[in-house]
């Protein structure tokens, strides 16, 4: 059995800052998905011209809806997190393959490590980040 003395506390400031950009970052992502799931007519268009064909647009939506939702309940955060990066890292394939900019995945999925790592104090197990360098 583990015990607790070996977690890192995690303070207040911190677990606000987390929660904070994990709310950002999951609005955002939620919005995404709901967008795809209802078929609106640009998201429709968007996507066709990004090489998708518009009857793969719901299934999309599913997985960014779940893999969100997971991310957002803390029992599932890391989970969600891992499912999250898989989608983010597709949707910078994505953009990579027709010329577009890329930055803007790349920094969301920056934004759900950021997240999760300030508000979970079992990552800094397993991602230690030494604070005097």
């Amino acid at each position: 059995m583990e015990s607790n003395s070996q977690f890192v506390p995690v303070t207040k400031k911190r677990l606000w800052t987390g929660w904070i950009i994990t709310g950002f970052v999951g609005l955002f992502l939620l919005f995404d998905a709901i967008v795809k799931l209802i078929k609106i007519n640009e998201v429709i268009e968007a996507s066709v011209r990004l090489g998708y064909p518009d009857n793969t647009i719901f299934g999309i939506g599913l997985v960014l809806l779940i893999s969100t939702i997971l991310y957002l309940i803390p029992k599932s955060a890391v989970l969600g997190a891992i499912l999250l990066t898989a989608y983010l890292g597709g949707a910078v394939t994505t953009h990579v393959r027709i010329g577009d900019p890329f930055y803007f995945p790349i920094a969301m999925g920056i934004l759900v490590w950021i997240g999760i790592y300030l508000r979970e104090k079992r990552l800094k197990l397993v991602v230690p980040v030494r604070q005097d360098i």
